[in-house]
């Protein structure tokens, strides 16, 4: 049996937010201002927001998205287990699958997690 919306707390919820935010401030020195995360079953989405660094925006306004995408994907990637860590401990389940996206219309970024089956 999945485990649904109802069955992950407040508390849980707002943790992940947290993590996420502390983890983002930690690595880039800035963190986003507006953080919310949702949980569906075995899927954790958190979607971010003002969460560009002073360059990336920069680079962005010069039509450089691709350039801001890679740099960020591949970082996340690289620091991809402080992520999967922290949500599997607030979760308390095994992380199968991370995913990090960015967008820039709006300028959004999103940190998905796949939970294990109970």
């Amino acid at each position: 049996m999945s485990r649904g919306v109802e069955t992950a707390s407040g508390e849980q919820v707002a943790a992940v937010s947290n993590a996420i935010v502390r983890i983002l401030s930690e690595c880039y020195g800035r963190g986003p201002t507006k953080a919310k995360t949702y949980v569906f079953d075995n899927y954790v989405v958190c979607v971010l927001e003002d969460f560009l660094t002073t360059v990336e925006r920069t680079l962005v306004e010069y039509g450089r998205e691709e350039l801001v995408r890679t740099v960020r994907l591949t970082f996340q990637e690289a620091v991809a287990d402080r992520f999967t860590s922290a949500v599997a401990e607030i979760m308390g389940r095994e992380i199968v699958a991370y995913h990090s996206q960015v967008t820039f219309d709006p300028p959004m970024g999103f940190e998905i997690f796949v939970l294990k089956d109970e």
